[in-house]
């Protein structure tokens, strides 16, 4: 489905290191050393990244100018690419000028130097780890942060200038390297973009949940979200705006995305939805993307009960069908007011894997499995098939009747992510990778997705458990483990990887 909006794009920094010295001793290697790093630049402008490439660093005055300009430009993130040898005190002032975070780019262009023809001024192209060390030390003693990437160039050509075979796209060691830059990249856009993006609140919590309950200052300090505190009127307000014309619009979505059940189900509380509840899904569902479009919001948590038989009762019964199709259109939902759950999904989201709002479902120790899911809402985009709309004579828990989603996850590598809090107020990521299978799944209107854990389902759970989560959490598709770990590593969240 198209996105509702586009998030704030990553500005990548880019130099490449070397030293004054040799360009006059040693003829190309100057250019040479240039045209490594255009490549680099227009590798990263493919990820769907802006760029801002500087050139050459290759003596302190230079690292000076660089640093400025990178605070000119506004970067998120620096990649330094370690062209030849060259002093720490030429790169250091670039990094204690602009603070973005940095990651060295080791990027040998051969996989083997030539080893009779190979001259000094040739060698100096390719030795490009001598700096590394060096570079490591000063940033450590200067309190620094720093990551490197270890690998080959790329090329899909050999330079004239070169002596050996520089085609090393296919090997395996650029191949590593540059999924591990694009992880880069990606951790930068999310934190990009969630300076930039703005979380409803709409409601309140469920009531007694405490691990969900969250402080809104906390939130917009460590991640730099601003939370909008909404009122089930401003919804109403849009309820009552919204047209016949927008109503027929998103039942015909509501067509083209989901299978209607009929009312074969093992719960008697789950049947056909009624005429009337698609109607009012679609209704809410119009009022919901209204609500989303006034408040130009990025992501939304919510929760409301209402008072028994009351409008705003009615109104909170058709939320899952719309939510659903506001987290597929990249403006994740998150039940029960969960908004540490909801900033999960929306990372999920920016780094283009999902992210399911999920929960723990059942245990089925026979197919050593763990089923997660929710009663919504769900990510259309990593389903397995169309989801299904059940009719449920009662929301479990929850006051009122409605819609809900029936669906799993496709089978294949996934990845969950948690976010839950410390005792001293800090955000921590937990990242658990995994596989979703095919498994059957119970007909009571609910998401649920077999997932089979690197051990048994106990020996995950304590390990789980022992990390204090919070019982909701974002399940993404692929293994994006290296992937969150580099996001909280910009972001500054402590993390932990099962």
């Amino acid at each position: 489905m198209e996105k509702l909006k586009n998030v704030k794009k990553p500005k990548i920094g880019i130099y490449t290191m070397g030293l004054a010295a040799y360009w006059n001793q040693f003829e190309g290697l100057h250019d040479r050393l240039l045209e490594y790093g255009r490549f680099i630049a227009r590798q990263v402008s493919d990820m769907d990244a802006e760029v801002a490439f500087y050139g050459l660093v290759d003596c302190a005055q230079e690292g000076h100018r660089c640093g400025e300009f990178f605070n000119q430009e506004q970067v998120d993130l620096i990649l330094a690419h370690a062209g030849t040898y060259v002093t720490s005190a030429s790169i250091l002032p670039v990094h204690q000028a602009c603070k973005a975070p940095v990651v060295i780019l080791n990027l040998q262009p051969a996989a083997q130097i030539n080893y009779e023809k190979t001259s000094t001024g040739e060698w100096l192209a390719h030795c490009g780890a001598c700096p590394v060390p060096e570079l490591s030390n000063a940033f450590h003693r200067s309190g620094i942060p720093h990551h490197c990437v270890n690998g080959l160039l790329g090329l899909d050509y050999t330079p004239d200038i070169s002596v050996t075979d520089e085609n090393t796209a296919q090997r395996p060691e650029a191949i590593r390297a540059w999924k591990e830059i694009r992880e880069w990249v990606q951790a930068a856009a999310v934190k990009a973009a969630l300076s930039h993006c703005r979380f409803g609140f709409l409601g309140n919590n469920y009531s007694g949940m405490l691990d969900l309950y969250s402080d809104y200052t906390m939130l917009q300090a460590q991640t730099g979200i601003h939370i909008e505190l909404l009122e089930m009127c401003d919804l109403n307000r849009q309820l009552e705006a919204v047209t016949d014309a927008e109503v027929e619009e998103k039942k015909q979505e509501i067509q083209d995305f989901f299978v209607i059940s009929d009312d074969i189900s093992a719960d008697p509380l789950a049947k056909k939805p009624t005429r009337e509840q698609l109607d009012w899904s679609a209704r809410v569902a119009a009022a919901q993307e209204r609500l989303v479009r006034e408040y130009d919001l990025d992501g939304l948590a919510y929760y409301y009960h209402g008072a028994k038989g009351g409008d705003y009762e009615a109104l909170q019964s058709g939320f899952i069908v719309g939510h659903s199709l506001l987290t597929a259109k990249g403006i994740p939902c998150a039940g029960e007011g969960d908004l540490k759950t909801c900033l999960a999904m929306k990372i999920c989201d920016i780094a283009g894997t999902g992210g399911s709002f999920c929960e723990i479902v059942v245990t089925d120790y026979l197919c050593g499995t763990i089923l997660l899911g929710h009663d919504g809402p769900f990510h259309l985009a990593i389903a397995n098939g169309k989801p299904l709309l059940r009719g449920l004579g009662v929301y479990h828990g929850k006051q009122g009747t409605g819609v809900s989603v029936e669906a799993k996850v496709r089978p294949g590598d996934i990845t969950t992510l948690g976010c839950t809090q410390t005792v001293d107020g800090r955000l921590k990521f937990i990242i658990s990778q995994a596989e979703a299978t095919a498994g059957t799944i119970m007909t009571i209107g609910n998401t649920q997705t077999h997932v089979r854990f690197g051990c048994d389902p106990d020996s995950y759970m304590d390990r789980w458990f022992a990390e204090a989560p919070t019982h909701h959490f974002a399940m993404s598709v692929g293994h994006n483990q290296k992937l969150f770990e580099k996001i909280a590593t910009l972001l500054e969240v402590l993390y932990v990887a099962l």
